[in-house]
């Protein structure tokens, strides 16, 4: 079944940015809205995108109201998250999703927004996971996927081998986000069903004993057996103990699901990486893991 596809934008459409979670200036935001200007579309700033409560971008109330505003406003065609850092999880279960689900728009972002990504997914509607304002000086082919995306483009993304890929091909909805938040979300509302579906994860800045127990109870409640295919993005900066762990991260990843028969592919650009390649979540799309090259389109 195909998710239901937000309209593509077109100049002249209005693009909100909201902070879900943590607080951000305007000087940081500079960059991207004068970018979305170039593209021709009018930048809405949410009510409290300035506020500060002591690490977030305003109180819980006052993030959830900026977000529903931009869920509710029909004028509005796509929203992004100035920045991850932590507290989307806090205002989800405040939002009402019901005018969304009857005006679908694009939700941009990754990090902590794969509260949204996974919390829509159940809808029934594609999300995008890509770059946020907060990075938009740091690469811009990142951005310009973005752009491509938004406007209507498809992409296809070319990986180099990496040893531990599991070679095969897979054909399924693509679905995922942060490792960290989709181990959070695991038994909630907002947590995704995962069987035959191609299934993305990245991380920053984890002890390596964490990611394996979160694989681990991910494998445990049963979102690892019966996937299509797995697909592993930036393991950046991660953290080790005064005695070492032993593996890496994707070493642990592989550990954790190397009995299952689907491919596997590491190194995929997305993530907290600076080449971070916009992806449509909840898209149908095809995995080829091959023996010198992988593919995902």
């Amino acid at each position: 079944m195909n998710l239901i596809q937000p309209p593509f934008l077109k100049p002249g459409d209005k693009i909100a940015i909201v902070a879900s979670a943590r607080k951000i200036t305007m000087q940081e935001l500079q960059p991207a809205i004068d970018t979305f200007k170039r593209w021709g579309l009018e930048v809405v700033l949410s009510k409290n995108l300035f506020g500060s409560d002591h690490q977030f971008s305003g109180t819980d109330a006052e993030r959830a109201a900026d977000l529903q505003s931009a869920l509710d406003d029909d004028s509005i065609k796509a929203v992004i998250s100035a920045r991850g850092g932590y507290g989307t999880m806090r205002i989800v279960d405040q939002i009402d999703f019901t005018k969304f689900k009857q005006h679908p728009k694009w939700i941009i972002g990754y990090s902590d927004i794969t509260v949204l990504h996974s919390h829509i997914h159940n809808f029934g509607i594609e999300t995008m996971h890509a770059t946020m304002p907060i990075n938009f000086p740091v690469n811009a082919e990142a951005v310009e996927t973005m752009q491509k995306l938004l406007f209507g483009e498809k992409l296809a993304y070319q990986m180099e081998k990496h040893p531990l890929n599991k070679t095969g091909v897979a054909e399924a909805q693509v679905v995922g986000g942060n490792l960290s938040l989709l181990y959070a979300l695991t038994g909630s509302a907002s947590s995704i069903h995962t069987k035959g579906k191609i299934l993305f994860i990245e991380d920053l800045d984890e002890y390596l004993y964490h990611i394996d127990r979160m694989m681990l109870s991910l494998k445990r409640y049963g979102k690892l057996s019966d996937l299509a295919g797995l697909v592993v993005g930036g393991m950046t900066d991660m953290k080790d103990n005064q005695i070492p762990f032993g593996k890496t991260a994707e070493e642990i990843i592989l550990d954790a699901v190397k009995d299952y028969n689907y491919p596997v592919c590491f190194n995929f650009p997305a993530g907290h990486v600076n080449r971070n390649l916009a992806l449509v979540l909840g898209r149908r799309m095809k995995l080829v893991v091959g023996d010198t090259t992988s593919s995902l389109m």
